[in-house]
C-alpha cells in the first residue's frame, strides 16, 4: 500500500518498542511520515532512528506517568511542529487472571496502562488537535473488547472501556475536526504474547486451531490496517472498532 500523504504526517506513537506499536511506527516512517515514539524501553527505538534519522525521535517513558506524557508531547511538538495522527498503542496483559484472582496491584497496573494511559495521552494531544481543527486518533482495542476469553477481568475490562470511550471520543469531536477509531486485534504474535508459544506451544496451537484463518497474524498486519485507518481514505469512518483477528468474533 501506498500513503503518499503521510510525507507531510506528524505522527505520536506510544507503545513503539516492540510488537504492534514498533510495526505501526515502521510502516508509518516507510510511507514518509514523521514519527515520535515513547516507550518505556528503548533498544528497537534506536534501531529506528539510525535508520531513519531527523524524520524520527522518541523518548523513554511511561503512559503511566502523566509527567512523561506531557514532556514527550510537547517535545513532539518543539521538534516537528505538531501531532496530525495519534496512536494509542501501548498495552499490557493481565495473564488470563479471574478476578479472585486479580490483586488491586494488578487490576491498577491494566487500567493505569490500557485506559488511564490512553485518556491522558489523548487530552493532552487533542488539546494541540483541536488549535487545529484536525486530527486522527488511532486506539487499541481488542477482541476482548467484544467477548470474553481474550484476556483475564482485568484486559477485558479495560478493552472495553477503550471501545467505549473511543466511540465518545469521535462523538463529543468529530464536527470540530476530529476523528478517533479503534482497532481490535486477535491473535497478533508479539513479545506480549509469548508465553502462549513457550515450551511445546500447545497454547499457540490451541489459538491458531480455533480461529478460523488458521494462524496468528504479524504486526505488521495490524499497522497496515493503521495505514488505511488513519488515511484519507477513511475519512467517512468515525467511531468505529476494527476487528483484525482472522474471524474470530464472527464465531
Amino acid at each position: 500500500m501506498q500513503f503518499s500523504e503521510f510525507s507531510e504526517k506528524v505522527v505520536f506513537v506510544t507503545g513503539a518498542n516492540s510488537g504492534i506499536g514498533y510495526a505501526q511506527a515502521e510502516a508509518f516512517l516507510k510511507q514518509g511520515a514523521t514519527v515520535f515514539a515513547i516507550d518505556i524501553e528503548e533498544n528497537r527505538l534506536v534501531q529506528l532512528k539510525n535508520t531513519y534519522g531527523d524524520t524520527f525521535d522518541y523518548v523513554r517513558g511511561s503512559v503511566r506517568e502523566k509527567s512523561d506524557i506531557e514532556a514527550a508531547v510537547q517535545g513532539a511538538i518543539e521538534q516537528f511542529g505538531r501531532i496530525d495522527i495519534l496512536l494509542n498503542t501501548a498495552g499490557v496483559l493481565d495473564g488470563y487472571a479471574k478476578t479472585l484472582e486479580t490483586d488491586e496491584v494488578l487490576w491498577d497496573r491494566v487500567m493505569d496502562t490500557n485506559v488511564k494511559g490512553t485518556y491522558h495521552v489523548t487530552n493532552v494531544v487533542l488539546s494541540h488537535m483541536l488549535e487545529r481543527k484536525k486530527g486522527v486518533i488511532v486506539n487499541m482495542a481488542s477482541i476482548a473488547g467484544f467477548v470474553a476469553g481474550g484476556g483475564g477481568a482485568a484486559y477485558t475490562a479495560s478493552k472495553h472501556a477503550i471501545i467505549g470511550y473511543t466511540k465518545q471520543l469521535d462523538y463529543d469531536y468529530a464536527r470540530d475536526g476530529i476523528r478517533a477509531n479503534a482497532l481490535a486485534p486477535g491473535a497478533i504474535q508479539t513479545p506480549m504474547n509469548q508465553a502462549d508459544f513457550a515450551g511445546d506451544g500447545e497454547v499457540a496451537k490451541w489459538v491458531a486451531e480455533e480461529t478460523p484463518a488458521g494462524r496468528w497474524a504479524k504486526p505488521e498486519e495490524v499497522a497496515n490496517l493503521t495505514l488505511f485507518i488513519a488515511s484519507e481514505a477513511a475519512d467517512y469512518i468515525h467511531g468505529a472498532v476494527m476487528p483484525i483477528d482472522g474471524g474470530w468474533t464472527m464465531k
